[in-house]
C-alpha cells in the first residue's frame, strides 16, 4: 500500500504518522504551532533517538528560567539595532579627509560587483559633537547628541562580502548557516527574567531579512532558545490569538492532552532536549497570548513618549514603533532584542538618497530609545549595539553608490558597562581596511557576552562530539571599551 495520498493540487502527502499528527494537532491550538517556536523550526521531537543533545529534566523543563552568569554582569539585556544592507562608515561616523582630497582619483582595489570607480568623497558634511568630539554626519543630528555614551569600534572586519553569509556571521559567529545566534547563546547561558515572553525576540523588517530565520535560530542548542519574530503592529505574533470558536477551557484541555502525549513519549527517552523544549514552548505560547498582545498596546504610553520615538510622523513611525517595543520588552524582562531597520542600506547607487532616507527613518527613533532608556534608568542595565553586516567601499559604484566592504567597517555600543566617548581601532586613510587594532566578529561577541556576565570561553555546548561556542576558537574581550 502506498504511504502517500494525493492532494487537490496534485501534490502527494504522506499518510500521517505520529509526528505529523502532533504537528497538525498543534496547529489547532489557537495557532500555537508558531513557526519560530515549533515544528517547522525543529521543536517537534523526532520519533527516534539519534544525535539530539540531552539535558536533565530540571534544566530543560524550563530552559528559560533565569540563572546567574559566570561572574557579575554589567548588563541584564541587549538591544541590537541592526542596520541591514550595510551602512557606510565613512559617510556616517568615520569621515576620511583623504577621500575629500583624492576625490575622483582611481586606485587599484578589489570590489564585489564589477569594476571599481574612482575614490568618492562623502556627500555629507560632518561636525564634532559632545565632550568626546566624535564626528557624526549631518543626517544623524539626533543620534549625535548621544556620542558621549557611545564606544565606537572603527576597525571591524569580517569574511564575506555577500549579504547572507555576512548576516550569518555577524549573528552567529560563522558565515555558514545553521549555527546558534548570539541571542540564543545568551538565553542558553542566562535564561530570561519573564517567563510569559520569549527570551530572544526579533523585530524584523518590511521586506524580510536576507537569510531569514537562520539569522536567529538556535542551531544545535535546545530549540526553546531560538528567536521569536514579533511585529510592532497588529498581532505581535501571527497565529497566536486563540480562535473565537475555541474557548479558553477547551484550549487548555487540548494543550494538556498534548502534554500528556509528549510526556509519555519522553518517558521512553529520558533527557531528550528537543522534546523537553517543545513541551516548554507550547506552554510559553499559551502564556504569551495575553502578554504579547499587551506589549504592542502603545496607548499605555504618554503622547510625549510616542512623539519621542517618532510615532507621530510617517517616516519614523515604523522604526519608532519597533524601538518603543524593544524598550517595553527589555523593561518586561526579555533578555535579547534585535531591531532590524526597514528597507536596506545597500547603496550600490545614489548613496545620498539611500542613506538620507534611512537616517531620516532611524535618527529620531534611536534618539528616543536612548533618551527613554536613560530617563527610566534602563540604560545602566541595557547594552545597545548599532551596526550592519559589513561596510561600504571608499570608491564609487554605479551612479554615486558604494560596493560592499567587509575589510573595514564600524559599529557602536552604548549603555551597560560601556565607557562612553571611547573609540577602538582605525581603518586606513581612505576607510578601506582595518589597520589599527583590527576587531573580528568573535571579538564583538566576546565583549557582548562579557558585559552580560558570561565568559565566552566557558559558554559551550557539546555537539557532534566537540564543544562549540559562539566565538568558536577565537575572540578577545575589548577591554578598552569597558567602563
Amino acid at each position: 500500500m502506498s504511504a502517500n495520498r494525493s492532494t487537490h493540487c496534485g501534490r502527494f502527502e504522506p499518510i500521517l504518522d505520529r509526528r505529523r499528527l502532533l504537528q497538525r494537532a498543534g496547529g489547532g491550538l489557537g495557532g500555537l504551532a508558531l513557526a519560530q517556536l515549533l515544528g517547522s523550526q525543529g521543536l517537534l521531537a523526532a520519533d527516534h533517538a539519534g544525535t539530539q543533545p540531552t539535558a536533565t529534566r530540571s534544566e530543560a523543563t524550563n530552559p528559560l528560567a533565569p540563572r546567574d552568569g559566570h561572574f557579575p554582569a554589567k548588563a541584564k539585556s541587549v538591544i541590537w539595532l541592526f542596520m541591514e544592507g550595510a551602512p557606510s562608515s565613512v559617510d556616517l561616523f568615520d569621515p576620511k579627509p583623504e577621500l575629500t582630497k583624492r576625490d575622483g582619483q582611481r586606485i587599484s582595489i578589489d570590489v564585489f560587483n564589477g569594476n571599481p570607480g574612482p575614490l568618492m568623497k562623502s556627500p555629507f558634511t560632518f561636525r564634532q559633537y559632545g565632550q568626546s568630539g566624535a564626528w557624526v554626519c549631518d543626517r544623524y543630528p539626533n543620534v549625535a547628541r548621544h556620542v558621549d555614551d557611545f564606544a565606537f569600534i572603527k576597525s571591524l572586519h569580517s569574511d564575506s562580502n555577500d549579504h547572507v553569509p555576512a548576516l550569518y556571521q555577524i549573528n552567529t559567529g560563522l558565515a555558514r548557516p545553521g549555527f546558534p545566534a548570539a541571542g540564543a547563546w545568551v538565553t542558553y547561558g542566562l535564561g530570561s527574567e519573564n517567563q510569559n515572553l520569549p527570551g530572544f525576540v526579533v523585530l524584523g523588517n518590511n521586506q524580510g531579512v536576507k537569510g531569514g530565520p537562520l539569522n536567529w535560530n538556535a542551531g544545535f542548542l535546545p530549540a526553546a532558545h531560538q528567536g521569536t519574530l514579533f511585529r510592532s503592529q497588529g498581532n505581535p505574533i501571527l497565529n497566536l490569538t486563540r480562535p473565537a470558536d475555541v474557548s479558553s477551557a477547551d484550549q487548555r484541555r487540548q494543550l494538556d492532552l498534548l502534554a500528556r502525549l509528549n510526556n509519555r513519549h519522553l518517558e521512553a527517552r529520558p533527557g531528550e532536549a528537543e522534546l523537553l523544549g517543545r513541551i516548554q514552548s507550547f506552554e510559553l505560547a499559551y502564556r504569551m497570548q495575553s502578554e504579547a498582545a499587551g506589549m504592542i498596546d502603545f496607548s499605555q504610553e504618554t503622547q510625549a513618549t510616542r512623539a519621542m520615538y517618532g510615532l507621530d510622523q510617517e517616516p519614523t513611525r515604523s522604526y519608532g514603533s519597533k524601538c518603543l517595543l524593544a524598550r517595553r520588552l527589555v523593561e518586561s524582562g526579555v533578555r535579547f532584542v534585535q531591531v532590524y531597520s526597514d528597507g536596506e542600506w545597500d547603496a550600490h547607487s545614489d548613496l545620498t538618497a539611500n542613506h538620507t532616507g534611512h537616517c531620516l527613518a532611524t535618527d529620531v527613533p534611536i534618539d528616543g530609545l536612548l533618551s527613554d532608556l536613560k530617563q527610566r534608568g534602563l540604560l545602566e542595565s541595557t547594552l545597545v549595539i548599532w551596526g550592519g553586516e559589513f561596510g561600504r567601499m571608499p570608491v564609487s559604484q554605479g551612479k554615486d553608490g558604494r560596493d560592499h566592504n567587509p575589510q573595514g567597517f564600524m559599529a557602536w555600543m552604548a549603555g551597560a558597562g560601556i565607557k562612553g566617548g571611547a573609540s577602538f581601532g582605525e581603518t586606513d586613510e581612505i576607510g578601506y581596511k582595518a589597520v589599527v587594532d583590527p576587531v573580528t566578529v568573535h571579538d564583538l561577541h566576546a565583549t557582548l557576552l562579557h558585559l552580560l556576565g558570561l565568559d565566552h570561553k566557558r559558554l559551550t555546548y557539546l555537539h557532534n562530539g566537540r564543544p562549540f561556542r559562539l566565538t568558536d576558537v577565537a575572540g578577545d574581550v575589548l577591554e578598552r571599551l569597558l567602563a
